[in-house]
């Protein structure tokens, strides 16, 4: 398993955009109303606005998955509980979130497309 993406939860997106692209020293590659994804040196840093909906209380790192459904179980049978169920989010990329045992948070995405 490799890690796919890092995701910063975010309340002012386009004061986060600006400063991640200082940061960074990159523009987007996406910047929509609910995600702006930066490529950092092959690295996928993405920041998200919709916090509340997510629960996000800092940065989450998402995995990558073969079987997002039994990676989900499995990680739920070793004590993990689901914050954000197997979602289609597009591009046939499918994501859950979920929190270990002392509630840091744990993403695990799934690409077929």
């Amino acid at each position: 398993m490799s890690n796919h993406s890092i995701v910063i939860p975010v309340k002012d997106l386009a004061a986060a955009t600006s400063f991640y692209s200082t940061a960074f020293g990159v523009e987007p590659h996406t910047d929509t109303p609910y995600y702006v994804g930066f490529n950092v040196g092959g690295q996928e840093i993405g920041l998200n606005p919709n916090v509340q909906v997510t629960k996000m209380t800092g940065p989450v790192v998402y995995w990558d998955t073969d079987d997002l459904d039994a990676k989900v179980a499995e990680v739920q049978a070793a004590g993990g509980t689901v914050v954000r169920p197997v979602s289609q989010v597009g591009g046939g990329t499918s994501l859950a979130l979920l929190t270990d045992p002392a509630g840091n948070q744990v993403g695990f995405i799934s690409t077929s497309g």
